[in-house]
């Protein structure tokens, strides 16, 4: 059994994948369809396992394909799990759940937002009040996702967004591309104006499987940020919640923290360890997001606007078509064998780790 054979070529083929994996494991799927359908007209579908008891209070929650192009990632690592049967060795009163891609949308097209163009890790925040504002992007707005995506107008916006950083800083200017916008609904980083069927999907399988679970270690999966192949253990939670307090007990000093501007990402606001929250309200959830790095971070954001470009204004069946998907399929997945194993033995790691300290809770 090669690490390698855990990770798949598209959208389809891992589905196939992980399905298969819980079949030969004796354990029974579940599947939520999605109304679209994928590029070659597949069925798409966020799919679910269960393992362990049902009356298990304790709760290993692991989701891959929130962003969409990054499950190729996330669906290797649950693959792996089924097929090592790592998960057959549960502490007691313990049971695992495995989200398998619940972004199948943006899974299937290459995208890193569902099909209403929302970064569903933006999207988890309490809808109808006010959002929160982001002046960066507002000024940046035309620079990020200039109309034309040629060597010229490239050129032009990139200086744009190189004198914001010179003036700024760095993560100023990362922060104003990707910390969030509830405005721009053809842009970046868009977190949308109501919950999209990716959020009510997540919420509903929880509230339906989880409702006896007191105690939550959740692990959402990432790729596109940091070093190459190394997975960035992300605190989502906020100074005095006890999640907070549970991961820096778990995991010590090597958890990043979103909230105090510690980790690679910029801080933002509705990702799913909201959702989590509020679809288990009697469980204390601790969730993290594991993030690894795959290119520098400059090719990572470009793959994004030359894809926001794309679908908005070029041709998907053409020879640039072809090659921006190719960019953002390579920014947010590396086919090569040593990042598979880098990446899979880190997600065993922080998988154990966190089965320990569930046990302990």
């Amino acid at each position: 059994m090669e690490v390698r054979d855990f990770f798949a070529a598209d959208y389809a083929d891992a589905r196939g994948k992980f399905r298969a994996a819980a079949a030969a494991a004796g354990l029974a799927l579940s599947e939520h369809r999605h109304p679209a359908r994928g590029p070659a007209g597949e069925a798409l579908s966020t799919d679910t396992v269960w393992i362990g008891p049902r009356s298990a209070s304790r709760l290993l929650l692991a989701i891959s394909a929130t962003h969409g192009v990054e499950g190729f990632c996330g669906s290797g690592c649950q693959t792996g799990w089924l097929q090592t049967r790592e998960l057959e060795r549960l502490p007691a009163d313990t049971a695992a759940l495995l989200i398998h891609a619940v972004n199948p949308y943006g899974f299937a097209w290459l995208r890193r937002v569902n099909e209403d163009n929302v970064d569903l890790n933006r999207n988890f925040l309490r809808h109808g009040a006010a959002y929160p504002e982001n002046p960066g992007y507002r000024e940046l707005r035309h620079a990020i996702c200039p109309r034309e995506w040629t060597a010229e107008s490239r050129a032009a916006a990139d200086a744009v967004l190189e004198a914001y950083g010179a003036r700024h800083g760095a993560m100023a200017l990362q922060s104003a591309i990707s910390g969030g916008q509830y405005f721009d609904p053809e842009g970046l980083f868009y977190g949308g104006t109501a919950p999209v069927w990716s959020h009510r999907t997540l919420l509903a399988i929880l509230a339906a499987e989880g409702a006896r679970v007191r105690h939550v270690g959740a692990i959402d999966l990432h790729t596109g940020l940091g070093p190459y192949g190394v997975g960035e253990i992300i605190d989502y939670h906020h100074a005095g919640e006890r999640g907070r307090e549970r991961i820096v007990d778990w995991f010590g000093g090597e958890a990043t923290s979103l909230q105090e501007g510690t980790s690679s990402s910029a801080k933002v606001s509705g990702d799913t360890s909201r959702g989590i929250a509020s679809a288990l309200p009697d469980a204390v959830v601790a969730a993290v997001g594991l993030e690894y790095g795959t290119r520098p971070l400059k090719e990572v954001l470009d793959g994004l606007r030359a894809d926001n470009w794309l679908h908005l204004h070029g041709e998907l069946d053409s020879p640039q078509g072809r090659e921006i998907k190719r960019q953002i399929r390579a920014a947010f997945y590396v086919d090569k064998d040593d990042w598979k194993a880098m990446v899979f033995e880190r997600s065993l790691d922080v998988m154990r780790r966190m089965l320990r300290g569930l046990a302990e809770a």
